[in-house]
C-alpha cells in the first residue's frame, strides 16, 4: 500500500495508540501505515509526525471517525489532579475516543465478553471474512462487518464456528432483533443517556458494561465509563474503593473525573495494560 496524497493536520494526536488502545479491534498494520474500515469504506491511513496521511476522498470521515475535532486542552484540563490520573493521562496522550458505527460497535463489544484483546480481534476478522461485503483495495481484500441481515439468517453453530462459544447465541438473537425493527440503533442516538443505556439493554449479551462500550465509544457519550475487570481493579486499588460495588465505582467514577470520564478511563485501561505488558516483558528478560 502507497502512502495516500491526501493529508490532515493532527496535532496531538497519536493514530497508533488510539487504534491500539482496545476500542477498535480490525485496523491492520501496512508497513508505517494501517489499513482497515470506517464503516463500509475501505481506509488506509498512516501518521507522520502532525500530518495524518489518508486515502483520497476519506478526509472528512477520517476526521469524524477518529474525532480529531475532540478539544483535547479541554478534556485533559478537566481531570482530575490525582497522581493515577496524570500519569495516565501523560503515557496515553494523542489518544482519541473513535466514533464507531453503531451496530459494529455493538456487536464486537458483544463478542468480547471474557476475552482478551488478540482473541476480539481475530473474532472480528473472522465474523468480517466469512459474512461481510468484500471490497478489493488496492492488492488485497478487506472486509466490512457484516450487516444485522446477514448474521440474522445464520444458524447458532455458524457463529460458533467463529469462536464465539456461548456468545454466538446473543449475537444471533440481537442481529434477528435489530434486523426485524424491535431495536433502533439509529433512534438510540436521539436519546438521553439514561434512556439510551436502557434501550441497549434490551439486546441480548448487552449488559450494562457492553451498553456503556456502545455509548462511549459509538453514541459519543464522553461521561459513559464502562466498568469492566481491568477498570474496578484499578479504581478499587489506586482510589481505595476495595469494597465497592460496579454500581459503586460508576458512580464514583462520575463524580471524579467529570464529564470526560470516559476519556479517563479509556486512558487508565491502557495504561494499565501497557504497565502489566513492560513488566511481563522485563521479567522474561
Amino acid at each position: 500500500m502507497t502512502l495516500s496524497s491526501s493529508s490532515l493536520a493532527c496535532p496531538g494526536f497519536d493514530l497508533r495508540l488510539t487504534l491500539n488502545c482496545g476500542q477498535v479491534f480490525h485496523w491492520q498494520p501496512r508497513g508505517a501505515g494501517w489499513v482497515g474500515m470506517i464503516g463500509d469504506e475501505p481506509c488506509h491511513l498512516e501518521q507522520q509526525g502532525e500530518r495524518l496521511f489518508v486515502t483520497p476522498g476519506m478526509e472528512e470521515k477520517a476526521v469524524h471517525y477518529l474525532a480529531l475535532d475532540h478539544d483535547m486542552r479541554r478534556i485533559l484540563d478537566s481531570l482530575p489532579r490525582d497522581d493515577a490520573m496524570q500519569a495516565a493521562a501523560t503515557s496515553t496522550r494523542g489518544l482519541r475516543i473513535i466514533r464507531q458505527p453503531f451496530w459494529e460497535c455493538v456487536a464486537t463489544f458483544i463478542t468480547s465478553a471474557q476475552k482478551a484483546v488478540p482473541h476480539i480481534t481475530a473474532i472480528s476478522h473472522t465474523l468480517r471474512q466469512r459474512y461481510g461485503r468484500a471490497i478489493q483495495f488496492g492488492n488485497e481484500t478487506l472486509h466490512a462487518y457484516p450487516t444485522p441481515d446477514a448474521l440474522a439468517v445464520l444458524e447458532e453453530r455458524d457463529l460458533r464456528a467463529c469462536a464465539l462459544g456461548y456468545r454466538a447465541k446473543n449475537l444471533l438473537k440481537t442481529a434477528r432483533m435489530i434486523a426485524a425493527g424491535e431495536i433502533d440503533l439509529n433512534g438510540i442516538a436521539s436519546l438521553p443517556t439514561d434512556a439510551a443505556l436502557i434501550e441497549l439493554t434490551r439486546l441480548a449479551g448487552v449488559g450494562e458494561k457492553v451498553a456503556n462500550c456502545a455509548l462511549l465509544f459509538a453514541y459519543e457519550r464522553l461521561d459513559a465509563v464502562p466498568i469492566d475487570v481491568w477498570i474496578a481493579r484499578i479504581l478499587r486499588e489506586t482510589y481505595r474503593k476495595r469494597r465497592s460495588s460496579p454500581a459503586q465505582l460508576k458512580q464514583f467514577a462520575a463524580r471524579h473525573f467529570g464529564p470526560y470520564a470516559g476519556y479517563a478511563q479509556q486512558m487508565l485501561f491502557h495504561h494499565a495494560r501497557s504497565e502489566k505488558a513492560a513488566a511481563s516483558s522485563a521479567r522474561k528478560r
